[in-house]
């Protein structure tokens, strides 16, 4: 019988549980998944996305914080002038130069809205009589091309009608031929067919390409506006600069142009006129020349001759330049019913009257 020794047994017991747990101490840690990490990129990413976000959010609240401050200084600015506007009516010192500086004001742009209107309406003039030109030539083309078109397809169509026709008789005589006879010329006569055969499928795919040609011609868009060349431009702003010279002679006589410009250029309570009777003058002058306006001399002729004579004295500082150098068209040409032409020194471009610099051709 074998005894079991109880005290040798327990160090084996306890070496086994020492090294029990330096396994779990030392066993490999298990990796997260797969689908964890995924959510952590997505984390990080959807946080990235939020702080742009966040950034573009506090841009538009700037700006729209600078345009509110705009607005209210915008808002702050008219108060400032109904009030100056208020205390100048109430001033019965002020109250007539006040009424005046408008009605010359309103001068200024009638004057301004005249020249816009006559600028604009030269310019579609001149770009339309060009467009016409080149769309006339274009139709001019068009109509050859498709000619051209036409009658090489027509000259195809007789040439495949040909071919049609002899395949016809060819085959007619194969089919005619007796034994002997197909035995001796029925293979010459089959290879003539086949040759015929491919003439023809050549012949057609011609046509073919022809209509698509003839198709492609009919179906050519217009070219578009080419606009004003360099000389055209040119000759478009002396025209304006002459009916500008126009208005600027009907307004003179009175010192109503001078007075017009001053008040379109600066605001009201920066200029005085005088008393009650120096602006009931001004007012009444003001209701004659509005009474005379029109009757302006802006016949063709007119304007024609004069753009000529500031043609002449013209330079410009480029080739491609088509506004002139101001201070060579700062002569003013008056010229009378009898075609007596007088000149006085001013510079309608140089200091923009009736909004010159902005009507003109670029």
């Amino acid at each position: 019988m074998i005894t079991f020794n109880r005290r040798r047994a327990e160090p084996a017991q306890e070496l086994c549980k020492v090294m029990a747990s330096l396994t779990g101490i030392f066993k490999a840690v298990p990796e997260p998944p797969q689908q964890d990490n995924d959510k952590l990129v997505d984390l990080f990413r959807n946080r990235a996305e939020l702080k742009k976000e966040f950034a573009s959010l506090r841009d538009e609240k700037y700006r729209l914080q600078d345009r509110i401050k705009e607005h209210r200084a915008s808002i702050e600015r008219v108060e400032q002038k109904l009030n100056h506007l208020e205390s100048l009516l109430l001033d019965p010192e002020w109250v007539h130069n006040v009424v005046t500086f408008y009605q010359l004001r309103r001068l200024s742009a009638h004057c301004a809205s005249r020249l816009a209107r006559f600028a604009e309406q030269l310019k579609q003039q001149r770009e339309k009589r060009v467009l016409d030109k080149v769309l006339e030539g274009w139709r001019v083309d068009q109509e050859r091309a498709r000619a051209e078109a036409e009658a090489a397809i027509g000259e195809q169509r007789m040439h495949v009608q040909r071919l049609e026709d002899q395949l016809q008789a060819e085959r007619h005589r194969l089919d005619m031929m007796g034994g002997l006879s197909r035995m001796m010329k029925g293979k010459a006569q089959a290879e003539a067919i086949e040759s015929i055969e491919r003439s023809l499928a050549e012949a057609q795919s011609k046509e073919s390409e022809l209509l698509q040609e003839l198709g492609r011609v009919e179906a050519a868009e217009p070219p578009p506006n080419p606009g004003l060349d360099v000389p055209a431009k040119r000759s478009v702003n002396f025209m304006i600069l002459s009916y500008a010279q126009q208005l600027y002679l009907h307004y003179f006589e009175d010192n109503l142009v001078e007075l017009a410009k001053e008040a379109g250029e600066k605001s009201v309570g920066a200029v005085s006129y005088g008393d009650k009777s120096d602006c009931d003058e001004i007012l009444e002058r003001l209701a004659k020349r509005r009474e005379e306006s029109g009757k302006i001399d802006t016949t063709t002729e007119i304007l024609q001759k004069r753009a000529k004579m500031i043609a002449r004295e013209a330079s410009f500082r480029r080739d491609e330049d088509v506004v002139p150098v101001s201070s060579t068209v700062a002569t003013v040409f008056d010229i009378s019913k009898n075609g007596v032409v007088y000149k006085m020194d001013a510079s309608l471009l140089g200091e923009n009257y009736f909004g010159l610099a902005k009507v003109l051709s670029r």
